[in-house]
C-alpha cells in the first residue's frame, strides 16, 4: 500500500472513530501536508482537527473540504484562543461597529442604534457630528492646546468654538476647528455644531496637505466685524494609534468575531514574530478580459506556488471597459482554472476580490457591495478559499490591522483641492490629509457619496498599520505616524508591477512581473 493511501485511510479512520464521514476527495489537499510530518505529529494533527470540526457544531455528521480546511487552519494556530485567528477578512464593512465620543466619560463608546442604507436626513448630520467630536477630543488633547483661557501666561494656542466667537465683534489670535465649506456666494466658511464664521483667505499660509471642501481644518487668525481673517490654515493635529486605543478601552473597534481587540493579544504577537516567511499581495487593476494581463496573472501565481502567501488581494476593475456581469463571470471563471493548477496557493492562500466603481456592484455609493454571489458561485466552486468583499475592506494578520481601498483617491484630491502645494513630495500631502482627517472620504460628500450610518467602514481612527489604497497613479510607499500609506498603482499600466507586504518586518517589497525582453536567453 503507497504513503499516501495509509494516510488517506488514517484520516478516514480517525475522523470515523469521532463520527464523522469525510466525503471523497475532500481530504486530498492534507496529504503534502501530512507527508511530511512525523506518525506521531501526524496523528496528533488529525486528533486535533477532530476537536476543531466538532466546534463547528455541524448539522450533519458529513464533513465537507471548507470543514476540513477551517480546522486545518485553526489547528495550525498553536496555544491560541478559537478568536484569535492568525489572518482573518473582515469582508463586510457595514458590519464594522459603530464608536462615538462620549464627552461626559471622556471615551469612546459603541453605537447600539439600528442602521439603515436608507437612513433619513439626521444620519448625515449625525455622521458629520461624530467626525468632529472625533477630531476635537484628539486635537484638545494635543500639546498646543493645553493651554488654560484663564492662564494668559501660559504657552500654546485655545481651541474655541464658533459661537464664542461670533458672540464678539473682535477677537485676536483665533483657533477653531471646523468643516471647510464654500457657501454658493462663492466664499468659504469653517463651520462646526454651534455656528458658520465666514473666511478671508486673502493673506493664509496653507500647511502640508490638500484642502478639500468638505474636510476638517484648524483655522487660526483674527476676527474682526463678523470676518476670520486666516493666517494659517492647517490639518488637525495626527495622533499615533497607540495613544488613540486609549480611548476605547479593549472593546474590538476593528471587526471581525472576536469581543476584544486582537491588537492586544501576547500569543498572536509571538505568531508574528516568529513566521518570518508570510507575504500579503496586492495587485490593482486586474483586467481578466486582457489577454497580456491574464497572462501575468498567471506568471503570478505559478512563481508563487512553491512559496504561497498568506493572501492575494486583487483589485478592481476587474475587465478593461465595464462589461456585462456574463462577461465578469466567464472571466473569473478563467481565474479560477488559473488557480485550480497551483496547488498550494489552492490549499494554503486566501484570494480575496475587492470591487471598484466599474465593477457591476448593486451600489457606487461608499462603502461598496460585494461581487454579487450569482458572478462569483462558478469560480468559488474552483476556489474554496474566495473571499468576495466590500470595498473598503479590513484584513487582519495577527496583531497588524490592514485597510484596502480600490479607488483613485490621489487623482480625486488633487482634482478637488482649492490649493495645489507649492513644495513637498504628493504622497507625503495624501498620507497627511488621510491620517489627519481620519477617514477614507475626506471631501464633500457631492464628491464622495456615502452610506451616512457606515461612515465607520471608512474610518482610519484609531490608525491602522497599513492603508493600501488601489490608485492608478504612480505606486508610492509612506510612513506617518507609525502608519504605513501603500499605493499599489495600477497593475497593466505599471509594466505590471505589484507590492508585497513582510508583517514580520512591516516592510513593502516592489515587485514585477518580467517581460519577455526581461527574460534569459536560452
Amino acid at each position: 500500500m503507497s504513503e499516501n493511501s495509509e494516510i488517506r485511510r488514517q484520516i478516514l479512520t480517525t475522523f470515523k472513530l469521532s463520527g464523522y464521514t469525510i466525503r471523497s476527495g475532500c481530504s486530498d489537499f492534507l496529504l503534502p501536508e501530512l507527508v511530511r510530518m512525523s506518525p506521531e505529529d501526524r496523528r496528533k494533527l488529525l486528533d486535533d482537527m477532530c476537536d476543531h470540526v466538532q466546534r463547528q457544531s455541524l448539522s450533519a455528521p458529513v464533513v465537507e473540504q471548507p470543514n476540513l480546511e477551517l480546522a486545518f487552519r485553526e489547528s495550525q494556530n498553536y496555544g491560541l484562543n478559537e478568536s484569535e485567528t492568525v489572518f482573518s477578512v473582515i469582508s463586510d464593512a457595514f458590519a464594522i461597529p459603530t464608536f462615538v465620543y462620549d464627552s461626559e466619560r471622556k471615551k469612546f463608546v459603541q453605537q447600539t442604534r439600528s442602521r439603515s442604507l436608507l437612513a433619513d436626513s439626521g444620519a448625515k448630520a449625525e455622521c458629520l457630528r461624530n467626525r468632529y467630536y472625533m477630531l476635537w477630543q484628539r486635537t484638545a488633547r494635543h500639546e498646543m492646546f493645553t493651554k488654560s483661557m484663564l492662564d494668559q501666561n501660559a504657552s500654546g494656542f485655545v481651541l474655541r468654538r464658533a459661537e464664542n466667537i461670533l458672540c464678539t465683534s473682535k477677537m485676536r489670535d483665533v483657533v477653531v476647528l471646523g468643516m471647510f465649506i464654500k457657501f454658493s456666494d462663492g466664499k468659504f466658511h469653517v463651520e462646526d455644531p454651534t455656528g458658520t464664521i465666514p473666511l478671508d483667505l486673502t493673506d493664509a499660509k496653507m500647511h502640508s496637505g490638500l484642502f478639500c471642501e468638505g474636510c476638517f481644518v484648524l483655522v487660526q487668525g483674527k476676527f474682526q466685524d463678523g470676518l476670520l481673517h486666516v493666517s494659517s490654515l492647517g490639518f488637525p493635529p495626527p495622533e499615533a494609534a497607540s495613544s488613540s486605543r486609549a480611548y476605547f478601552g479593549t472593546a474590538n473597534t476593528w471587526g471581525g468575531r472576536s469581543k476584544n481587540l486582537l491588537k492586544y493579544s501576547q500569543r498572536l504577537k509571538t505568531v508574528e514574530l516568529t513566521d518570518t516567511e508570510a507575504t500579503i499581495i496586492f495587485l490593482s487593476d486586474c483586467w481578466l478580459d486582457d489577454v497580456i494581463s491574464m497572462q501575468k496573472i498567471k506568471v503570478l501565481f505559478e512563481g508563487y506556488d512553491d512559496s504561497p502567501p498568506v493572501a492575494i488581494v486583487l483589485m478592481g476593475p476587474f475587465t478593461k471597459i465595464p462589461e456585462h456581469s456574463r462577461v465578469l463571470r466567464e472571466k473569473l471563471l478563467d481565474l479560477a482554472n488559473i488557480v485550480a493548477q497551483c496547488p498550494s496557493i489552492l490549499a494554503k492562500t486566501d484570494i480575496i476580490l475587492v470591487p471598484s466603481s466599474d465593477d457591476p456592484t448593486p451600489s457606487t455609493i461608499l462603502p461598496r457591495p460585494a461581487l454579487p454571489e450569482f458572478i462569483v458561485a462558478e469560480a468559488r466552486r474552483k476556489i474554496p478559499r474566495l473571499v468576495t468583499t466590500t470595498n473598503p475592506c479590513r484584513l487582519q494578520y495577527c496583531t497588524q490591522q490592514i485597510t484596502v481601498f480600490r479607488m483613485d483617491l490621489v487623482t480625486k484630491l488633487c482634482r478637488n483641492t482649492i490649493k495645489f502645494p507649492d513644495s513637498g513630495l504628493i504622497e507625503e500631502h495624501v498620507a497627511r490629509t488621510l491620517i489627519s482627517q481620519g477617514t477614507l472620504a475626506p471631501m464633500h460628500m457631492n464628491v464622495m457619496p456615502i452610506f451616512w450610518d457606515y461612515d465607520a467602514a471608512l474610518s482610519l481612527y484609531p490608525l491602522p498599520d497599513l492603508v493600501v489604497l488601489g490608485d492608478s497613479t504612480k505606486t508610492f510607499t509612506t510612513d506617518l505616524q507609525g502608519c504605513t500609506i501603500l499605493n499599489v498603482g495600477s497593475f497593466p499600466k505599471s509594466n505590471f508591477s505589484f507590492k508585497v507586504y513582510v508583517p514580520h518586518n512591516r516592510t513593502v517589497e516592489d515587485s514585477m512581473i518580467p517581460t519577455d525582453d526581461d527574460l534569459p536567453e536560452d
